[in-house]
C-alpha cells in the first residue's frame, strides 16, 4: 500500500508540474475588418497595377468601417465659428492629436461631422519623437458629405534647408507631385491636377489645389491646401465622391478654406 500511495504521489506531482507543448491556448486569428480597403503604396503606378505588370507587392490595409468613428458629433462639444455659426471651430492640441509635432492649425466643420480614431501606424505615433514619413495628425468625415483630414510630412522630406518656407521648397506643382499620393490615397497623375492657387494670410503662404482622381482611393474629387512652418509641411485634404459631391461642394471648399497654420 506504501508503494502504491508513492507511486499516486509521484504522478499527481508530476501532472501538476509538467508542460505539454499545447498548454497555451492558441491566439484567435485575426482578419482585416469587413469594409478594409487594400490600398496600393504610392511608389505603384496606377497604370502599372490596372496593366498587370507589377508582381505581387505588400498591400496596406486600411480600414474605412464606420465603427471606427467617434458616436459623438462634433458639434456638441467644439465652440461655434465667431465667422460662421453654422460651422464649429476645430483648434489642434496634443490632446486631440498625441502625435502633434506640426505647426497648431485650425479648420471649421459642420456640427454633424464625427472624429475618425486613425490607426497607430499611420498616426505617427510609433515614429516618435521624428517620423521620417507624413502621417495623418487627425481626420474627420460624414457620410453624406465627404471627408478631411490633416497629413503633416517633416520638412527634411522634402528639402534640406531648415524652417524653408514653401516658396523655397518649390512650385505648386513640384510639391504636389511630392505629396499627390497623400491626398489621393494611391497615386497622383499630372493630368489629374485642374487648378492651382496662392493663397498669403497672416504672413504665411499656401498652395491650393483642385483635383479631379477618379481612381483615387480617397474620393474622386479632391481639394487640399499646403503650407511648411518650421520643420513641417502640413496638408489638408477635402474628398468626396460622386454622390457627395454635388450637395457638399460648397461646405468642403468652405472647410479647406478656413485651414490655417
Amino acid at each position: 500500500m506504501a508503494a502504491i500511495s508513492s507511486l499516486s504521489t509521484t504522478l499527481s506531482t508530476r501532472s501538476t508540474t509538467s508542460k505539454t507543448p499545447f498548454s497555451t491556448p492558441l491566439s484567435p486569428l485575426k482578419f482585416p475588418p469587413k469594409n478594409s480597403i487594400l490600398q496600393l503604396p504610392p511608389a505603384v503606378s496606377r497604370r502599372e497595377f490596372l496593366n498587370g505588370s507589377v508582381a505581387l507587392l505588400p498591400l496596406v490595409i486600411s480600414s474605412s468601417s464606420p465603427s471606427l468613428a467617434r458616436e459623438v458629433e462634433v458639434g456638441s462639444y467644439l465652440p461655434p465659428s465667431s465667422s460662421d455659426p453654422s460651422f464649429v471651430l476645430f483648434t489642434a492640441t496634443s490632446k486631440d492629436t498625441p502625435a502633434l509635432r506640426a505647426e497648431p492649425y485650425k479648420f471649421i466643420l459642420p456640427p454633424s461631422w464625427k472624429q475618425l480614431r486613425i490607426a497607430n501606424i499611420l498616426s505617427g505615433n510609433y515614429c516618435q519623437p521624428k517620423c521620417a514619413e507624413p502621417w495623418i495628425e487627425v481626420k474627420f468625415e460624414n457620410e453624406k458629405q465627404g471627408k478631411v483630414q490633416v497629413v503633416a510630412s517633416p520638412l527634411i522630406r522634402l528639402t534640406n534647408k531648415p524652417n524653408a518656407t514653401i516658396e523655397e521648397i518649390g512650385s505648386p506643382e513640384e510639391l504636389i507631385a511630392s505629396l499627390g499620393p497623400f491626398v489621393t490615397g494611391n497615386t497622383l497623375d499630372p493630368d489629374e491636377l485642374m487648378e492651382t492657387s496662392i493663397e498669403k494670410r497672416g504672413g504665411q503662404t499656401y498652395y491650393k489645389y483642385v483635383l479631379e482622381t477618379p481612381y483615387a482611393l480617397t474620393g474622386s474629387h479632391n481639394l487640399a491646401k499646403a503650407t511648411a512652418k518650421g520643420s513641417t509641411v502640413v496638408l489638408f485634404v477635402a474628398s468626396a465622391n460622386d454622390k457627395q459631391w454635388p450637395s457638399s461642394k460648397k461646405t468642403l471648399e468652405a472647410i479647406l478654406d478656413s485651414f490655417e497654420v
